[in-house]
């Protein structure tokens, strides 16, 4: 933990998370402006899955980051 490769990895999970988050929102906006109800079901439920595993992403970052201040001392 604390390596350069480590750095990478959880800078780009929570790159990557922020990404599809915004446009998972962006995604579910869009979709109460759609016409025809099965078509409106299946973003609906496609966007809240891709953002429930964004939201994973960034808390998964999140901790790993604050598990390695804390285990460092540096709060």
């Amino acid at each position: 933990m604390g390596s350069l490769g480590w750095w990478i990895k959880i800078v780009v999970i929570a790159l990557v998370s922020a990404f599809f988050l915004i446009l998972s929102v962006t995604n579910l906006i869009s979709a109460y402006q759609m016409k025809h109800p099965l078509e409106f079901v299946m973003v609906f439920f496609s966007q809240s899955l891709m953002l429930m595993i964004s939201i994973v992403g960034l808390i998964y970052s999140f901790l790993q980051l604050y598990l390695f201040l804390k285990k460092d001392g540096l709060k």
